[in-house]
């Protein structure tokens, strides 16, 4: 009997979530109006519905639309707020007139704010208002930080419109650039809130588009292609030095930052992205240059909220994530004096330091100082930490094979660098020392007695070939050689005794970015091999916007790795000279060095795994993408399996950083061809995405 009754309940409840799914909902402005109206956070709506906050965003801006059995508690939601926040009644005696242009809603007791509505992000309804007075917030909401009401960024069109991250459309003044400035440090409420409580807020950003560009009398395309900027005569920085805004020495260039002299008041600083002059590379953005204002400021939003607001290129903005997550100083009281001053924070890079010379890059003082110049130095001479580029012939039973499969890890690097022990002081130099896997730093060590099979690359060089004599390493390299059981006596080192995980914070941030972007696309940790390798054959095309997010996330690992050891660029630069990235904390090659050979052995210990307990070898690596020989196209059809599981310690398919995806699929007839056109140099894991011989990396 109750289970019939439960049956009943139940089929109940089906018909009041299908009328509930016609329920109307209010306009998508309206919802938002709502709920500031009560001082709710998008995020307390969010967790009250049980859904993301970027779903709550995408309601208010009109993207998307509530579904059952949510969409009914939504509608609750908003009925009861609406009872207790009536729309604002224009002012008596006025004639409600036809509407053919935005309401002006009169709030006396509030500073106006030129809100426009987000009904539509393609072609947003223009209004200016005030906000309603707000409901007072009990203790236990979470206060938002009111400076930055609007979030991190705008995107500036032709039309004097801003658009902002989560749909949201604001007035801006574009007669000339000093009042935009003006507009951006004030009633725009741009900026983010520091993530770590040492650091700095985040620099309004506005994003300027072609139409913005001419507007402010500049120009569409920057006649110094080689410096990139405006000549400092420009008319538009005269109205700038004019008004007391400032340059960075790089001047006004796609990245721009203009700022006035700190004043113990807050920062006064806006950063600026010329969309047609380049500020978006493809190469990390993807197609971003080619979106609408709205999208546009949907993409960089999201990356801003997950990453960190961009201040330049991706490789610029994942070195200062480092330095935002683990700023290097922090107010102290002195106590001899009581007042505060800047104290070093604990585990952080604090000052610049001197490398250690065989980890100096050509061209760096200490290099020319001990050789002379164009010395080509040896293996005992430079440390040589880099990505794979290997590949060998196939063998005969290889050949018998119909395809060869292309499998790529996840975020290499950033894996490499999670729970990574890097230095944090200067190199001491140390003759005949026994070797420590706890201490970072480069050891002189003679690894040419290590034989494994060559149908594996060496891990010990990036070329895959087998030391011919004592080199430098990092010390993952040399602790993998302890791992595999032989005996390491180094020569000599140079040791950072003052160490900690300095990359774990900005890794976790990363970390967390791209699962968050991945699950957005319908890619989540945990879904069976089947539906992930479906998902991620589509997953570009599910929605652009996201897929921008996802590249730019895998080039800030990236580029920030590589920033560490920045080189030199051209502009009177002579080799032996000192230049400006040496005098940043971060310029540390020795930290670069030592994730990019974790991330090198982290390969090779997987392709042991599948060798030794699969008979699997490869043929071709090119960093983090290995290609196997296979009798099927998918990578199922040659990934070996124990009682339905992967193989402990091997590759295994995923969307976490660390797993591995499918990169690509050829026959190996096309491998075969490919050796015969271009000889043993090709590497058939440079082209096994497209099959085409490009010449550039096709990996992530």
């Amino acid at each position: 009997m109750a289970d019939e009754q439960n049956g009943l309940f139940a089929s109940v409840d089906a018909l009041l979530e299908q009328a509930a799914a016609h329920d109307a909902l209010p306009v998508p402005a309206e919802r938002k109006r709502l709920r500031e109206a009560a001082g709710l956070s998008q995020d307390q709506v969010a967790k009250a519905l049980n859904v993301r906050r970027e779903t709550v965003t995408g309601w208010e801006a009109g993207r998307t639309e509530p579904r059952p059995p949510t969409r009914a508690a939504y509608v609750r939601l908003l009925d009861g707020l609406a009872d207790r926040f009536p729309t604002p009644q224009p002012p008596s005696g006025s004639a409600p007139g036809p509407r053919t242009g935005p309401t002006v809603i009169a709030q006396p007791q509030a500073p106006t704010s030129p809100v426009l509505s987000a009904a539509s992000p393609a072609a947003p309804a223009r209004a200016v208002s005030a906000r309603p007075p707000v409901a007072k917030k009990t203790a236990a909401a979470p206060a938002a930080d009111a400076r930055f009401a609007h979030g991190p960024l705008a995107v500036v069109d032709g039309d004097s419109a801003a658009y902002c991250a989560d749909g949201l459309v604001l007035d801006c003044p574009l007669t000339d650039l000093p009042a935009l400035v003006d507009w951006a440090l004030g009633e725009a409420k741009l900026g983010a809130a520091r993530l770590h409580r040492s650091g700095k807020d985040a620099d309004p950003l506005i994003v300027l588009t072609e139409s913005a560009v001419q507007r402010l009398g500049l120009p569409t395309a920057l006649e110094d292609r080689r410096g990139l900027r405006l000549p400092d005569d420009h008319q538009v920085l005269k109205q700038l030095a004019k008004n007391r805004w400032k340059l960075t020495k790089r001047g006004f260039g796609p990245w721009a930052r203009v700022y006035r002299t700190a004043d113990g008041a807050r920062r006064q600083c806006v950063q600026f992205a010329v969309g047609p002059w380049g500020a978006l590379d493809t190469r990390s953005w993807g197609t971003a240059d080619q979106l609408e204002p709205a999208e546009l400021a949907r993409l960089l939003g999201t990356y801003a909220t997950r990453v960190l607001t961009p201040c330049g290129s991706t490789a610029v903005t994942g070195l200062e994530l480092m330095t935002a997550l683990r700023p290097p100083t922090r107010a102290v009281k002195d106590p001899a004096t009581g007042k505060w001053v800047s104290g070093s924070v604990p585990g952080s890079l604090t000052e610049a330091v001197e490398c250690a010379p065989p980890e100096a890059p050509d061209g760096h003082p200490a290099v020319a100082a001990l050789y002379p110049r164009f010395h080509q130095r040896t293996p005992d001479q430079v440390l040589d930490e880099e990505a794979y580029q290997w590949s060998r012939p196939l063998t005969d039973a290889e050949c018998m094979k119909p395809y060869v499969v292309g499998i790529d890890v996840n975020m290499a690097f950033a894996a490499a660098a999670n729970r990574l022990t890097v230095g944090l002081s200067a190199p001491v130099h140390v003759h005949r020392p026994l070797f420590d896997a706890k201490l970072p730093g480069s050891w002189l060590v003679d690894l040419s007695h290590i034989r494994l099979d060559e149908r594996l690359p060496s891990p010990f060089t990036p070329h895959g070939e087998r030391p011919t004599g004592p080199a430098w390493y990092a010390t993952p390299t040399v602790a993998y050689a302890v791992e595999l059981g032989y005996r390491v006596t180094p020569l000599e080192a140079y040791l950072r005794y003052e160490h900690g995980p300095y990359l774990d914070a900005w890794y976790t941030r990363l970390r967390d970015a791209y699962v968050a972007t991945m699950a957005d696309l319908g890619i989540t940790p945990g879904m069976p091999e089947e539906h992930y390798l479906a998902a991620m054959a589509a997953h570009q095309q599910t929605d652009p916007v996201l897929a921008a997010v996802l590249s730019a996330i895998k080039a800030t690992v990236k580029g920030g790795i590589g920033k560490l050891r920045e080189r030199a660029r051209s502009g009177g630069w002579r080799p032996g000279e000192p230049w400006p990235a040496l005098a940043r904390p971060t310029w540390r090659p020795d930290i670069r060095a030592a994730v990019i050979a974790s991330a090198r052995v982290n390969m090779h210990r997987k392709m042991l795994k599948l060798a030794t307990h699969a008979g699997l070898y490869p043929v071709a690596i090119l960093s983090d993408c290995a290609v196997y020989a296979s009798d099927g196209p998918s990578p199922l059809d040659f990934l070996p399996y124990r009682d339905g599981k992967p193989l402990p310690g091997g590759f295994r398919l995923g969307v976490s950083p660390g797993m591995v995806k499918h990169e690509g699929t050829q026959s190996v007839l096309w491998a075969e061809g490919l050796l015969e056109e271009h000889g043993p140099d090709v590497n058939i894991a440079r082209h096994i995405k497209t099959g085409i011989v490009s010449g550039q990396d096709e990996g992530e």
